[in-house]
């Protein structure tokens, strides 16, 4: 099964706070290009926003990954392949006093996975703009198919159906003229089908030989997360920023993320970012590289998402502020570029591709970069 990315570019600061006010009219121009680990996923991004009134703001988001996988868990069950998922959105922002209400709709599809979500929050600013508490909801309804390879010809059988529900609450605080605070929780249940149709158990015979299974995952699924961010603003005009966040589920597992930034304005025009970040989970408790017969438990899965392992991520950017003559309507824009250079290792997910008898083969690990270049306008 290909990665799940982000559906739009993430490029602000934690721990904002600010006025109730409509976002910017602007435009974004993305692209985005991941290559890791046996996977290419890379495409454009477009998205337009623009107030039609003082009070309603408008916002449509074209969005393309085309993937191209080898990795190791497609090439030790399948063959490579490359596939296109295309999403569009479109959402509506409503400000009213000090309260901002916000809308929208999202749908996703490549060949074999069908992804549609509604969503809705709601964001009052109080206490002479010092504080900032959000709510938000949100509903997912997933179409989850097969890609069968025959005679040279692919076709999809579609397997089963996923609903998702999120719920998630926020508060931004100043808390002095130069340090900021944000506090998230947001809690998500799923139930259906929620499991990969191209993931294998493995176990071994009776013979001693390594043998694969269908993976059997459980139909139903919560996690809880918390997070906590922290910014301040440095007095030569540069910012640091920190966060932490916790992640359980009842799948059993127990995730760790801690990150740092550090924002730099090296002239009027040109401002500069650092980044690191880390991230650690423990296996699911229905998790295991490699079973010790066949059928050895009610609920069995291979899947290396739900593996134990950590990653390492180091990044930097560049954006550059320019104001065009022509058209004379842009008022502004920037040229953004980034790059994150990520070291995944895993405690327990071994390449079998290699060979080896069981216990002999290697741990995986990888290394993948992240690259994304988008030019905004302000209009």
């Amino acid at each position: 099964m290909r990665p799940r990315t982000v559906t739009a570019a993430l490029f602000a600061l934690t721990a904002a706070s600010h006025a109730a006010v409509l976002p910017d009219d602007r435009a974004d121009l993305l692209w985005h290009d991941w290559d890791g680990g046996g996977v290419t996923v890379q495409g454009p991004s477009i998205l337009v926003r623009k107030s039609v009134t003082d009070s309603l703001s408008l916002a449509a988001n074209y969005y393309v990954d085309m993937i191209s996988s080898a990795s190791v868990d497609v090439l030790s069950t399948a063959s490579p392949y490359k596939e296109t998922r295309k999403q569009g959105s479109l959402s509506a922002d409503y400000l009213h006093g000090n309260t901002t209400y916000s809308l929208g709709y999202i749908e996703s599809k490549e060949p074999d996975y069908v992804a549609k979500t509604g969503f809705f929050s709601i964001s009052e600013s109080m206490f002479g703009d010092l504080t900032t508490v959000s709510f938000g909801y949100t509903r997912g309804w997933d179409r989850v198919g097969e890609d069968l390879h025959q005679n040279g010809l692919v076709s999809t059988v579609w397997v089963g159906d996923a609903d998702h529900r999120n719920w998630q609450a926020s508060l931004s605080q100043i808390l002095t003229r130069n340090l900021l605070l944000g506090v998230n929780f947001e809690t998500d249940e799923s139930d259906g089908y929620l499991q990969s149709p191209y993931r294998s158990a493995r176990y071994v015979n009776p013979e001693g030989l390594v043998q694969t299974e269908p993976q059997v995952t459980p139909n139903t699924r919560t996690g809880n997360a918390g997070s906590l961010q922290l910014k301040y603003y440095l007095p030569w005009h540069a910012a640091l920023d920190g966060n932490y966040r916790l992640y359980h589920d009842t799948w059993g597992i127990l995730a760790h993320t801690v990150g740092a930034g550090y924002t730099q304005p090296v002239s009027t025009d040109w401002t500069l970012r650092g980044s690191v970040r880390y991230y650690r989970q423990n296996a699911a408790t229905f998790y295991s590289d490699l079973f010790p017969f066949e059928d050895s438990q009610n609920f069995m899965s291979r899947d290396r998402e739900l593996a134990q392992f950590h990653d390492l991520t180091l990044g930097v950017g560049a954006s550059w502020l320019f104001h065009p003559g022509w058209p004379r309507w842009i008022e502004k824009g920037t040229l953004n570029l980034s790059y994150n250079r990520l070291h995944i290792a895993y405690d327990d997910f071994h390449n079998w591709l290699v060979g080896g008898p069981p216990g002999g083969v290697p741990l995986y690990a990888y290394d993948a970069s992240v690259t994304q270049f988008f030019i905004s306008f302000w209009y």
